[in-house]
């Protein structure tokens, strides 16, 4: 089936991003296994296929991106497929997300990264597009690009900075290390779970299902409020956080919340 059926595995493009819709969680795979799940046209098109999907489906409310296992363990994604960056670089982006399909893509829902084995260069740069992450013991991050005589030119240069301190940040840009381990980054903020090898996935549905348990519209608008604020004065916040109290009573979950809290039952949302 096409992106537009229901079927509850459906290929964005054959062989290289699977979307799986799971409840309310929408699953996104990258399926390169013989390539390390590194990035290339076909992958940043599935990508960007399935985050079309994922914004357009009303029954998916939280996204989630991970990558298939491969014959020599767990490899989230190698970053860009060299091969094709010797010949035709722009081909891993598209218009809408830039790298991969994702690292500039404008997106209302939330989205988790699940991260089992590395996730390096622009696999990096994948998860730092990602709102929420969840890593394995066998997770490492980094940005090697200097050590190709590149930049990390899909955002990491700037959004790690913002993710774990600047000076960490600053080391992992210049020396291009491939051993910043998940419990390191979990314990400077990058990552919000660790869980064990094979069990990133599961410990992102369980985070995911978390979320979904709240107002689905309430959740966009405070991801939107967060990102649009954190970096701005307080009045920012302040306007922010006002107009997205007033969009929530102008909505029919809004009744439903109270209702639910009075009748001491859980909400039954519906998005609206």
């Amino acid at each position: 089936e096409n992106l537009t059926g229901r079927s509850s595995a459906v290929p964005c493009r054959p062989m290289t991003v699977d979307y799986e819709l799971r409840g309310h969680v929408a699953v996104l795979t990258i399926n390169r296994p013989d390539a390390r799940n590194a990035v290339n046209t076909d992958v940043a098109q599935g990508i960007e296929a399935g985050l079309d999907k994922l914004e357009e489906d009303p029954e998916a409310w939280v996204g989630i991106i991970t990558g298939a296992r491969t014959e020599k363990g767990y490899i989230f994604c190698a970053g860009a497929d060299l091969k094709q960056m010797s010949v035709d670089p722009g081909g891993m982006t598209t218009q809408k997300g830039g790298f991969a399909g994702i690292v500039q893509r404008e997106r209302t829902k939330p989205l988790i990264a699940a991260v089992d084995g590395p996730a390096l260069a622009g696999g990096t740069e994948i998860v730092l597009a990602c709102d929420l992450v969840v890593a394995s013991d066998t997770a490492v991050f980094g940005i090697p690009e200097v050590k190709r005589n590149l930049v990390a030119g899909a955002g990491g240069l700037f959004r790690l900075p913002r993710k774990i301190p600047r000076n960490i940040a600053m080391e992992l840009a210049l020396t291009g290390r491939l051993d910043f381990p998940a419990e390191r980054a979990h314990h400077f903020g990058l990552v919000n779970r660790l869980c064990a090898e094979g069990a990133a996935l599961d410990t992102a549905l369980e985070l995911a299902g978390e979320v979904t348990q709240a107002a689905p519209l309430a959740v966009r608008e405070s991801r939107s409020i967060i990102l649009a604020a954190t970096d701005q004065p307080d009045e920012v916040g302040w306007k922010l956080s006002g107009e997205g109290m007033v969009k929530m009573f102008q909505t029919e979950d809004f009744g439903e919340g109270l209702t639910a809290f009075i009748e001491k039952r859980d909400p039954v949302w519906k998005g609206k």
